[in-house]
């Protein structure tokens, strides 16, 4: 344990990660005081297989113990843990902003039906070491971790009952419903950032600063890059043309929510400027189309306009049944296929890389932060073939990856959030980004502001 004494008078007050410590996925950050517990994200781990099996081995706390979770926002790595944690015992609520529930019903759903239909999959092809394969989680619990959700505004302050601590969101950008989470309790002020969004994103509203903290629980997935500034509309017009003359089809992996969106307002920016062939737009992805169905319900948490919205969305053509997007993988003319998962670690994309990424005439473009371990990691890194439904695939196709679509703020964003502050953390707990990542901005928030950070281990306890 971290030797940092706690206050005098005082209970003591403790913080660990149970995930996100030296990795960018499985966000769980644990606060504990008078013997109550309280969780801050409750993601899965992704990408390598270790860290994966780390899903399926017990939290070092019971669930049940946990008295309530507040959420950051809805992203799988930040909430796809808690039907899990559901299953094992957890009753408390769970906060989150509107929109982060809303999105989070979508999430969660759908990544039950995978955890079923993956099992399913197993059990069929009598590949799997256990008999029968169990999913981590199924839709019944999702359904009961539904249930469990206990919405808040955006700048106002909320109480967890029963002696838990004082809350308030603020916005973070990123991704709808994103927040900040200011927690004081036992005269302590933890702000955790979650995930930290773009300046001046066309979609999503600037990360608010906030003025002070005693402890600062920081996100760093680029904590030692800082994103192209071209154009993106640019070079997504320059792939499309490029790739349309040599008679192909652009396959994008996408997030489901966030990045979809972002390519729809690129794509409409281009078409309404004359700039985009005439090639057929796709999003194929159910998930991806809900999730752009609720910037419609949520019109305070973006910047779109009614009417830029409804164009926007209205560039490309919606298949949401499973029939249609075989007939797109069947064609071979020229289109955009826009489809999940971002990291190409499952769903419907997959489908597609198997049908398009021999062809030489044709492009994978990449969006975004790819997690080590995935396909799309090995396909950002040229990997000369990926493992699809048992089957290698060569990657014969172009490989884009429009790094500055991350909707991740960069080294320079991070620090210039951190700007923001009136007075110094007392310490600071970079967390969410690769080793070198997090030692990157560990390091710089030292040199540029004299601040104190540590990048934690996985379980280490910290007094507060």
């Amino acid at each position: 344990m971290d030797s940092t004494a706690g206050r005098l008078g005082e209970p003591n007050l403790t913080l660990s990660s149970l995930g996100a410590a030296s990795t960018v996925t499985g966000s769980k950050h644990l606060l504990e005081a008078d013997g109550k517990r309280i969780l801050v994200d409750c993601g899965l781990f992704q990408g390598l297989k270790n860290l994966r099996e780390l899903n399926w081995k017990r939290l070092p706390i019971d669930a049940e113990s946990i008295a309530a979770v507040i959420l950051t926002h809805a992203h799988l790595d930040h909430t796809g843990y808690l039907p899990r944690l559901v299953r094992d015992g957890f009753r408390g609520p769970i906060f989150a902003t509107a929109a982060t529930g809303a999105v989070a019903e979508i999430i969660l759903r759908d990544s039950a039906y995978l955890q079923e239909r993956e099992a399913d999959f197993l059990n069929r092809h009598h590949v799997t070491k256990h008999s029968p394969a169990q999913p981590l989680y199924d839709g019944q619990d999702a359904e009961r971790t539904l249930e469990l959700f206990a919405t808040r505004e955006f700048g106002r302050e909320f109480t967890v009952p029963d002696g838990g601590p004082t809350v308030r969101f603020r916005r973070a950008g990123h991704i709808l419903g994103a927040a900040t989470v200011e927690l004081c309790w036992h005269g302590r002020r933890i702000v955790f950032t979650g995930d930290l969004g773009r300046y001046d994103d066309p979609l999503m509203l600037d990360p608010e600063p906030v003025p002070a903290a005693d402890y600062l629980v920081m996100e760093s997935t680029y904590g030692d890059r800082v994103h192209e500034r071209s154009d993106p509309a640019d070079t997504l017009a320059g792939i499309v043309d490029e790739t349309v003359a040599r008679g192909g089809t652009i396959v994008v992996p996408a997030f489901a929510v966030g990045r979809a969106q972002t390519l729809l307002y690129y794509l409409w920016q281009l078409r309404r400027a004359g700039r985009l062939p005439s090639v057929p737009i796709y999003l194929d992805s159910p998930m991806a189309i809900n999730a752009s169905d609720l910037l419609g319900r949520y019109r305070d948490d973006h910047r779109l306009t009614p009417d830029v919205y409804q164009d926007m969305c209205a560039i490309a053509t919606y298949t949401r049944d499973v029939e249609e997007s075989k007939l797109l993988s069947a064609d071979r003319a020229p289109k955009i296929i826009i489809s999940a998962s971002g990291m190409a670690t499952g769903g419907r994309i997959l489908h597609h890389l198997k049908a398009f990424a021999s062809d030489r005439r044709n492009t994978i473009m990449l969006t975004g932060y790819q997690s080590p371990g995935t396909r799309g990691r090995a396909i950002a890194d040229g990997t000369p073939q990926v493992k699809i439904f048992g089957d290698w695939v060569p990657i014969r196709a172009q490989v884009a990856n429009l790094r500055m679509l991350s909707a991740h703020a960069d080294a320079d964003e991070l620090i210039r959030w951190a700007g923001g502050f009136d007075t110094a953390p007392q310490r600071v707990f970079v967390v969410h980004g690769e080793p070198q990542a997090a030692d990157a901005l560990r390091s710089r928030l030292d040199r540029e502001f004299g601040w104190s950070a540590t990048v934690p281990r996985q379980n280490q306890v910290f007094n507060l």
